[in-house]
């Protein structure tokens, strides 16, 4: 194990040619095996660009009201609730991920993938021993299921010949010839690595506003005062992309939250 900054550069930057990432075996194998994480090379160079690409300001710039709309509904949820706040930060990034792959066609199929998922992921650090009724076992039979509903999505799309700005449509491209399988895998790899590391750092960042006051108020204020100026406008009560470039001290907070949070205590890689 390495904790020192100039080793993990070492690892991570300077010398990462001569170490691949690396999963526990039973995650690898509900990932899915070519998925970006466990790829190195022109395959893991190409998947990084398409997933770049479907997260780029351009491609973010239009859903903002939508990601607004899941925040809305997320608050109205917990109305007269006592909430497990990492639970509930883990549904809404959950929600916005399945956005930002597969646009408002998510809405369709929500349900559904989150069930699969949350089977799925109780089975991420299990021994991988496919026996009925063990975790994995169950996992994998949740990861078949997915696997199903992705298959379905891409027969719809293509039967319906439509260019869609997300990170489907990135995959799906005429140029970038990915298999089925290396979709699926890639998408479900990408909810996996959307999902626990946003919700951690939302939790983080409302434990730390609530032990700091001063800077909740700010928040507050910054906020509010965005609010005010759109009364009156066309999209008074839907928040847009400039809107969000009017944050200086909610974007100040959530980078000093990540300096400060342990989103992740640890990553694997094994020397090649």
């Amino acid at each position: 194990m390495i904790s020192r900054p100039e080793a993990a550069k070492f690892v991570l930057v300077t010398r990462a040619h001569l170490f691949k990432p690396t999963y526990p075996a039973s995650k690898e194998r509900m990932l899915g095996k070519q998925a970006i994480f466990f790829n190195q090379g022109d395959y893991h160079a190409k998947l990084r660009k398409l997933v770049l690409r479907a997260f780029m300001p351009e491609a973010i710039r239009n859903i903002v009201p939508d990601i607004e709309a899941i925040a809305k509904d997320t608050l109205q949820s917990w109305e007269g609730r006592l909430i497990n706040t990492f639970q509930e930060m883990k549904i809404f990034a959950f929600n916005v991920a399945l956005l930002s792959i597969f646009g408002k066609d998510e809405v369709l199929y929500r349900e559904d993938l989150r069930r699969c998922y949350c089977i799925l992921e109780k089975g991420y650090n299990s021994m991988p021993i496919n026996l009925p009724g063990t975790l994995f076992n169950k996992s994998m039979k949740a990861r078949e299921e997915l696997a199903q509903i992705l298959a379905k999505i891409l027969s719809t799309r293509r039967q319906m010949k439509l260019d869609h700005n997300d990170l489907l449509g990135s995959f799906m491209g005429e140029k970038e010839v990915l298999t089925d399988e290396q979709i699926a895998d890639n998408i479900i790899g990408v909810i996996f690595a959307a999902r626990d590391t946003t919700a951690s750092i939302l939790t983080w960042i409302l434990k730390y506003l609530g032990e700091n006051p001063s800077v909740l108020q700010a928040v507050t204020e910054e906020q509010e005062a965005i609010m005010r100026s759109k009364e009156g406008s066309i999209a008074e009560n839907v928040l847009s992309w400039s809107d969000t470039k009017k944050m200086p001290i909610t974007s100040r907070v959530i980078q000093e939250t990540l300096r400060v949070a342990s989103i992740l205590s640890f990553t694997f890689r094994e020397a090649v």
